[in-house]
C-alpha cells in the first residue's frame, strides 16, 4: 500500500494544529450523566476523520446492534469497562481495548450500568455525526421524535438497526 497522493504543496509547512484541552467543556451533556467531546470532526479534519471522546454516567447507555454501510467506527477504551458487541457476542473491554469494525459489521456499545466509563470512537471517513448525537441528547431530554422523524434521522446518518 502506498502513500495517498500529496495534499499539501506548500514549502517549510503551515501553522494549521489545534490543541483541545483535556478539561475543556464537553459539547453534549447526556441526560444520564455521561457526556460527548467533539475532539476532532468531520469538518475540522476535512471530512478525513471525526473523532470523539464518550463519557458515560452511571446509567447505562449506549446503541443497540447496528452497523454503517458508508463509515467506518473505531473503539479505544480509556476508562472503566465497556460492553462491545463485536456482531456475534457482548464483551467487556478495559482501559486499552480497542475494536475496529468496517464498514457493514455489526457492533454495538454500552457502559456497565452504575458505572462509569470513557472511550474514544473514531469515524472514518469524517461523516458528520454531530447532528446525530445532539439529537440523541434532546431525546435523552425530553424531545419526543415521530417514527417518521426518527427513520429519518436514522437514515440521514447511516444507522442501520437490526
Amino acid at each position: 500500500m502506498s502513500y495517498p497522493p500529496a495534499r499539501y504543496d506548500g514549502e517549510g509547512g503551515e501553522v494549521s494544529a489545534r490543541i483541545r484541552r483535556h478539561d475543556a467543556r464537553p459539547e453534549i451533556e447526556q441526560a444520564g450523566g455521561g457526556a460527548v467531546h467533539y475532539l476532532a470532526t468531520g469538518e475540522s479534519t476535512g471530512g478525513d476523520f471525526g473523532l470523539y471522546r464518550w463519557d458515560f454516567g452511571p446509567n447505562r447507555e449506549g446503541p443497540d446492534p447496528h452497523f454503517h454501510r458508508t463509515i467506518s467506527e473505531s473503539f479505544l477504551v480509556l476508562s472503566g469497562v465497556v460492553s462491545l458487541y463485536d456482531g456475534e457476542a457482548w464483551q467487556d473491554a478495559v482501559v486499552g481495548d480497542f475494536m475496529y469494525v468496517p464498514a457493514g459489521g455489526v457492533h454495538a456499545f454500552k457502559n456497565q450500568p452504575g458505572a462509569v466509563a470513557s472511550m474514544l470512537l473514531l469515524f472514518a471517513s469524517g461523516a458528520h455525526r454531530e447532528e446525530y448525537f445532539e439529537t440523541l441528547a434532546k431525546v435523552g431530554h425530553g424531545l419526543k421524535l415521530t417514527d417518521e422523524e426518527r427513520t429519518s434521522l436514522y437514515e440521514r446518518h447511516d444507522n442501520h438497526w437490526l
